[in-house]
């Protein structure tokens, strides 16, 4: 029985950060849920919450116990379609709901809807898919009975119709009784003959796992696992083929037979995870050729650059993070979807310096493994030669000799000094335009017919 949690409440609070004391709205919908507990103590402030689709027996198993129904006034909409719910009750606390789902459920009595007489809020209510719905004067009864109700099974309750609904109550109500008192009549008889039909099954199911006890003890355990997943396959046939009515009991028995197949498919699928693996290295430390995924593969010796290179036909459309490759110095082992591909060497390569990478045309995978020891080839000598230069007129004291780094040598007699006076270049003219401006020399100080007054001071540069 899968029963509520604060995991699980967190987990469907995403959408509020994963708090529970503010959450307002919550869907639990589809968990096979038998029992809802502690929602009212977690979740005081919840306005809105889906429940559809489980195996809720009764709404006062939906907010824990009759008592403490009025912990969650703020309810505003619940939704319980789909589920195992026979009776409407405890949800006179609910002040302010306004909208409730029942749609499909197995709501016979139909009188338990004066339960939501309290409800004044309480504008849309839907039995769609019940039982009592199939009652002569079901809506008549439903809208005299909660009058606050603007809209049933989907389809808005006009003035008139209810004006006429109070009209014929009495006479309603009397038929409605009758219908009812004979609906649970036929609901005891229901449950004596499918108790004594389950009754009947459990004897069965103890015969036969005698009979399966007495065949194992003559049989090894392949032919034992054969016989059994042959016995299971019969049971399930026969269990889907077998007639049964629409009832309670019968989506439990459902869920109830759902849960034991998964359960033998986990347990089949734990078995043969616990087969022993391939050898992939034998206890004398000999590496072994393996390809589990039988996939093409070429191994290239790339003498010119002293490197394996492994292409591996991987398929082309398979994501990248499904692969995992292991190179190690005398194999290299590629891991594809959990199968094993494993490749001896011919020598040893550099584990560090390997590398892999996809094509992205064909898929394939390309692993590149340096090797460890490369060739060493003999380069030729280098000669020197000498040659004289062609663009200008070798100094008849200069000797230009080429090797493998030039060397120019000059005569040490033949440096001379620097000239400093040739550093700045006299100024030439400046021209502009059509007019032509000679700039004009500055008189020089020392030039024969300047004289120095004392008396006048020296201008400032």
């Amino acid at each position: 029985m899968v029963r509520i949690t604060e995991t699980l409440i967190r987990q469907r609070a995403e959408h509020n950060n994963c708090e529970i004391f503010s959450l307002e709205e919550i869907s639990l919908h589809q968990q096979e849920i038998e029992r809802i507990e502690h929602i009212d103590k977690w979740c005081r402030d919840l306005k809105i919450v889906y429940f559809q689709n489980n195996l809720i027996p009764k709404i006062g198993g939906f907010i824990c116990l009759t008592e403490n129904v009025g912990r969650l006034k703020k309810l505003e909409y619940l939704n319980l379609a789909l589920n195992n719910i026979e009776r409407i009750e405890n949800l006179d606390g609910c002040e302010f709901l306004k909208k409730l789902d029942l749609t499909v459920n197995f709501v016979g009595e139909l009188t338990s809807v004066e339960s939501l007489k309290h409800n004044v809020h309480l504008h849309e209510l839907f039995l769609v898919g019940n039982p009592c719905c199939e009652f002569d004067g079901y809506r008549k009864f439903v809208i005299a009975t909660l009058p606050q109700l603007k809209s049933l099974d989907g389809k808005e309750i006009t003035r008139s119709e209810q004006i006429q609904a109070l009209q014929d109550y009495p006479v309603v109500q009397q038929r409605v009784v009758e219908q009812q008192q004979a609906y649970i009549l036929k609901r005891a008889k229901e449950k004596h003959v499918l108790q004594k039909n389950l009754e009947e099954k459990e004897n069965n199911k103890l015969d036969h796992g005698q009979n399966t006890e007495n065949k194992q003890s003559n049989s090894n355990g392949e032919d034992d696992k054969d016989q059994k997943n042959v016995d299971e396959d019969e049971m399930n046939r026969k269990f889907w083929e077998e007639p049964t009515q629409y009832t309670p009991e019968s989506r439990l028995e459902v869920h109830r037979h759902i849960e034991k197949i998964r359960k033998f498919k986990d347990k089949d699928k734990n078995w043969n995870k616990q087969k022993p693996r391939r050898t992939l290295i034998t206890s004398e430390g000999r590496v072994l050729n393996v390809n589990e995924p039988k996939i093409d593969f070429t191994l290239t010796d790339d003498e010119e650059n002293y490197q394996f290179v492994l292409d591996l036909a991987v398929y082309r459309h398979m994501d990248t993070s499904l692969l995992d490759i292991d190179v190690q110095p005398t194999y290299v082992r590629v891991m594809v979807k959990r199968k094993v591909f494993q490749l001896v060497l011919p020598e040893e390569v550099k584990p560090d310096s390997s590398s892999a990478k996809r094509s992205q045309t064909t898929g394939h995978l390309l692993v590149t493994m340096p090797k460890t020891q490369e060739m060493v080839k003999a380069k030729p000598k280098s000669t020197s030669r000498t040659r004289s230069a062609t663009s200008t007129k070798p100094h008849p004291h200069v000797t230009r000799t080429i090797q493998d780094n030039e060397k120019l040598e000059v005569d040490p007699s033949k440096h001379l000094s620097i000239d400093l006076s040739n550093i700045v270049t006299e100024r030439k003219s400046v021209a502009q335009g059509p007019l032509k401006f000679q700039q004009q020399k500055m008189r020089e100080r020392n030039s024969a017919d300047f004289q120095d007054n004392p008396e006048v001071p020296p201008l400032m540069d």
